[in-house]
């Protein structure tokens, strides 16, 4: 089935000590076409101003935004997106960060694109340095922008691609995924079925520091039959730039998905069955 009008999506937006950018994704989040949805902060250990600003976009919003937040413990994404999905109240529930700005369709196209026992894996438009201050400084809501700013953007550089903003593509096998590739899996940009993050135990918070969680999740999930569709062309995010996390555990945890996808393992050591009530 695709994803009926009348269902709540839950968008679990993951966030760690950038409230500025923050302020911009939830700005855009709570300016969606389609308004059958809410909105689940994840914070994985911001400091107050986080909470403050969660709280001020909460205040001038009408959808629901609410916040669930864990102590600065190093990087925990898989923990923090496992206590959003707990605190949402949706059937279908969409993952994005916090430097992610969505268009106003976001929520509309992975509606569309939600089939049963299927994951959605979108795809992001890279913004540079520059761009991202200016985003920052002059509070520009991108999905408003219109086709003279993104081609400046694009000529100057700032951008990686501005095709998927004017191309929209429907549903469509070719968006199918018939086994498992690495490329193009991130968690800041996802979807999927509750009841099928539930089969699978969710995200797997054994994983420890920045790398390969959203790959192991969506092994798990290939591992009991729930297949990957691209969401490429229709569910596009404005990635703002940031510096990358460090990266020391990521050969580690690149074995371990190798190892499941090799033993076909399906629930995750740690994950929504052990959180604490």
């Amino acid at each position: 089935m695709n994803g009926p009008r009348d269902m709540l999506i839950s968008v679990v937006v993951s966030t760690y000590n950038r409230p500025d950018a923050l302020e911009r994704v939830l700005s855009a989040c709570a300016a969606q076409t389609d308004t059958n949805y809410e909105i689940i902060v994840a914070d994985d250990g911001s400091t107050g101003s986080t909470r403050e600003t969660v709280g001020r976009c909460a205040q001038a919003s009408t959808v629901r935004i609410d916040h669930v937040w864990q102590e600065d413990d190093g990087f925990r994404a898989a923990e923090i997106r496992n206590k959003g999905i707990a605190k949402s109240r949706g059937d279908y529930v969409i993952f994005l960060d916090g430097d992610c700005v969505p268009q106003h369709d976001f929520v509309q196209r992975h509606r569309q694109l939600a089939t049963e026992h299927v994951v959605v894996t979108g795809s992001r438009i890279l913004l540079d340095e520059t761009l991202t201050q200016q985003v920052i400084d002059r509070k520009l809501s991108l999905p408003d922008e219109g086709p003279g700013f993104w081609a400046r953007q694009r000529m100057g550089g700032h951008v990686n691609k501005i095709a998927p903003l004017f191309i929209k593509l429907p549903d469509h096998k070719w968006r199918d995924i018939d086994h498992f590739k690495w490329r193009g899996i991130k968690s800041c940009n996802m979807s999927a079925w509750r009841c099928d993050l539930e089969r699978v135990n969710g995200f797997d918070a054994s994983f420890v520091g920045w790398g390969h969680e959203d790959a192991d999740l969506v092994i798990r999930l290939a591992n009991c039959n729930v297949h990957r569709k691209l969401g490429a062309y229709a569910t596009e995010i404005f990635h703002l730039w940031h510096r990358e996390q460090p990266r020391t555990q990521e050969n580690s945890n690149y074995e371990r998905v190798k190892a499941r996808i090799a033993d076909g393992t399906v629930r995750a050591a740690r994950g929504l069955a052990e959180l604490p009530l």
